[in-house]
């Protein structure tokens, strides 16, 4: 029998199911609660993992209240999962008992199509599997996520940690981290590149670090000056009011890259005219309508408007060798499993710098 704390790998049956405990939400908008399920049985494939840490996205709050309409219930959150493998099924051949994993947004794809071929699971064209609020492609049985003790997961969605970074402070680079790493990968960010970021939350802290660390220079872009200090610590090179028209016009055609991690509705219009001829601008953020655009900066600069998702298995390694390199970690707040309420309604106040990670071992079986 394989065991890990709070759980264990078979029972009394001799099953091969794992038996643990998470936080759920029952239904569309409640509170998340104490919540006794089981793992699937370990495939030849399969990875068991002990959670140890888990970090807290805004996509899991929209998600608990069903904000997009895709919520699947029973529901237990969070796709940003560090841990320590506990088991492996006989075919798996990249990981041992003990090894220090991650794993991220998605637990499966089709495999078998030119996205899935091409490195970008996350465009499958039979749709992804996520870690949590999807169905098993095998099984179709509900997907849970990583506000839990323990997950397992199909070998190739599982993420090696380099040795060099916090655990405690990695888990955020497997959402945060990657959503804004792949754009700025997609669009050839380096040297001497102009990147100017909207909003200065978890996404936005982490797309200053990482463009930073890719050498380019940094702008954030807020409402009011009440994250300039904040971003100048964070290693930005400049800070935009939004509101000032005087400093708004002067930052026109200043920037190649804008990427904008505002999560709510916004008008887009102010920002076009700060990008250079052919410059592009990434919604990573608002997943939903937008206030109505005038396209004329658009045409009269070849400016585009993108969005753009998480990245696909092969770059969120990337992220976390590179992270690995440059010793780039989210800010966070470390946070026990039965204060995740408390963090939720913070969170939508935007009062924590920059993002919760759970702390799994606060977690009682």
């Amino acid at each position: 029998m394989l065991t890990g704390e709070g759980g264990a790998l078979g029972n009394e049956n001799n099953e091969r199911t794992m038996k643990t405990i998470g936080y759920a939400a029952q239904s569309a908008g409640d509170k998340l609660e104490p919540y006794h399920f089981e793992r699937r049985e370990l495939r030849p494939n399969d990875v068991a993992i002990e959670i140890l840490y888990c970090g807290v996205c805004h996509s899991d709050l929209h998600q608990v209240r069903n904000d997009w309409g895709i919520g699947l219930f029973p529901m237990v959150p969070g796709h940003e999962i560090v841990g320590k493998v506990i088991g492996v099924g006989n075919e798996v051949t990249l990981y041992k008992e003990g090894d220090k994993v991650a794993v991220g947004c998605m637990v499966d794809s089709c495999q078998e199509c030119d996205q899935c071929h091409g490195g970008e699971e996350q465009y499958c064209r039979e749709g992804m599997t996520p870690t949590y609020a999807g169905n098993d492609r095998i099984t179709e049985e509900l997907t849970q996520g990583g506000y839990s003790k323990h997950v397992v997961v199909r070998e190739e969605f599982v993420l090696s940690i380099p040795d060099n970074l916090d655990l405690s402070r990695a888990a955020p680079l497997l959402c945060a981290g990657i959503t804004t790493y792949s754009p700025l990968r997609t669009w050839h960010v380096g040297p001497g590149s102009r990147v100017a970021v909207i909003g200065l939350g978890g996404l936005g802290h982490m797309a200053v670090k990482l463009a930073v660390g890719m050498g380019a220079e940094v702008t954030v872009i807020g409402r009011t000056d009440s994250k300039r200090e904040d971003a100048m610590e964070l290693g930005a090179d400049a800070y935009l009011i939004s509101s000032d028209e005087t400093a708004m016009q002067v930052a026109e055609a200043g920037f190649d890259l804008i990427i904008d991690t505002v999560p709510v509705k916004h008008d887009l219009t102010p920002y076009l005219s700060l990008l250079d001829i052919d410059g592009s601008l990434v919604i990573v953020g608002q997943i939903g309508p937008l206030d109505e655009t005038n396209t004329m900066p658009m045409i009269f600069g070849r400016r585009r408007v993108a969005g753009s998702l998480i990245g696909g298995i092969a770059e969120t390694q990337e992220l976390l060798n590179f992270c690995g390199r440059k010793n780039i970690l989210p800010e966070c707040e470390i946070i026990k499993m039965d204060e995740i309420n408390e963090a939720f309604d913070r969170m939508e106040r935007s009062d924590v710098r920059y993002r919760f990670v759970i702390d799994m071992s606060s977690l009682e079986g």
